[in-house]
């Protein structure tokens, strides 16, 4: 709404771990024993698509977009 991509936008203090299906359930187990953590969840999942190599959301209401590497540099840290 602002046009800002919060995929881009700075975020410190996250995790995304890629972990197989079997130890998913492990992992969240691991994480939920810190506070901090309470919310973690299994946001998607690695398949099997196109030849060409690609990272696609789905959106809350059911769209999809295409994730791309960022472009130019990184933002700096503000710290």
């Amino acid at each position: 709404m602002l046009g800002l991509d919060l995929l881009s936008a700075a975020n410190e203090g996250k995790l995304v771990a890629i972990v197989s299906p079997e130890a998913a359930g492990e992992a969240l187990g691991l994480l939920a024993a810190f506070e901090i953590a309470a919310q973690a969840a299994v946001i998607g999942e690695v398949g099997r698509g196109a030849d060409v190599p690609m990272v696609e959301m789905v959106t809350a209401i059911g769209g999809r977009r295409v994730v791309q590497m960022p472009y130019g540099e990184d933002l700096p840290r503000i710290c």
